[in-house]
């Protein structure tokens, strides 16, 4: 079902919180849909007091794509569902090579908006309160978007990069599995 953000807001709203006390929200889909601004528009929706924006690109390298996964969980997921803060280190993208970044710290939130490609993974599911699908654009119109975004050194890894979100999409079956999607690109 596609939806608007105040839709959105509203499914989160009468969501239960699964993760702890915390409610997860995922927004997923493919590069270059507009993923962070969507995620963007909906912190600021539900209130930026209660509310905390992990992206995914805090952990992703392009040689780690979504095996970065169990640093997420130790880091953010595993003391946000005891009630504690979280902390992690980021890893910081400069002139399209990862590095090792700045130590994040995060008191426990009521809503945790996880924004990024494989945030919406199947594996969260029994945790997730609402995952929302972001798709905008053809595969072609998202590269320009994300070469735009990241720079011209980024365009041949960001090929690889799709091809291997198609993939990891088509067997995690994240789109199917949304309970709403967004459209990236403009304003609702």
């Amino acid at each position: 079902m596609r939806v608007g953000i105040d839709e959105v807001v509203g499914l989160v709203e009468a969501a239960p919180a699964r993760l702890g006390a915390v409610k997860l929200v995922a927004v997923d889909g493919p590069s270059g849909a507009g993923k962070t601004t969507a995620a963007a528009r909906l912190v600021e929706a539900l209130g930026v007091e209660r509310t905390a924006l992990v992206p995914t690109d805090h952990f992703a390298t392009w040689d780690e794509p979504v095996s970065w996964w169990p640093r997420l969980v130790a880091g953010v997921l595993d003391p946000f569902r005891r009630g504690e803060p979280a902390r992690y280190r980021r890893v910081e993208w400069s002139d399209g090579s990862p590095r090792e970044g700045a130590e994040v710290r995060l008191d426990t939130p009521e809503i945790l908006v996880l924004e990024g490609v494989s945030s919406g993974r199947r594996s969260i599911g029994p945790l997730l309160s609402v995952l929302v699908w972001v798709r905008s654009g053809d595969r072609e119109s998202r590269l320009i978007r994300a070469v735009a975004r990241d720079g011209e050194a980024c365009r041949e890894p960001l090929r690889r990069w799709q091809d291997f979100e198609s993939g990891w999409f088509a067997v995690d079956g994240t789109a199917s599995r949304a309970d709403c999607a967004l459209s990236g690109h403009r304003r609702e």
